[in-house]
């Protein structure tokens, strides 16, 4: 027979979990969601930041300082989009409602795709 809690069946008991209150579990794991979309998003700032400063072309400056600043941009929007559905989902989690859908994933890979071929691109010119 599954456990129930009972401390609603006594009278005057305090309820399991009062109006409004969120589990710990899930406040944590929003929480951990949110630190890595931050982690991504250092990871774009950083990569930006290498290319412009610590592995520059002599070459074709141009290119390198447009992928570094487009890496900084796409780095600062992934972190203002985690914080933003971390909010939302903590919203929900504390009144109800609909979870945050995947579409801001579905923008960070866009991202990294664009990116990839920016410097996939970056490495061609340079080679040739």
């Amino acid at each position: 027979m599954p456990e129930t809690n009972r401390s609603a069946d006594r009278p005057g008991a305090a309820p399991a979990n009062p109006p409004g209150s969120v589990d710990a579990r899930f406040t944590l794991a929003a929480e951990r969601t949110v630190l890595a979309w931050v982690r991504t998003a250092l990871g774009f700032i950083a990569g930006g930041v290498a290319i412009v400063y610590v592995a520059p072309s002599e070459s074709s400056e141009w290119l390198d300082a447009t992928i570094g600043v487009l890496m900084v941009v796409v780095g600062a929007a992934i972190a203002v989009t985690g914080g933003y559905r971390w909010r939302r989902t903590m919203t929900v989690l504390r009144d109800g409602g609909d979870m945050p859908g995947p579409s801001a994933v579905l923008l960070v890979v866009a991202a990294i795709v664009v990116v990839s071929v920016f410097v996939a691109t970056a490495i061609l010119v340079t080679q040739t």
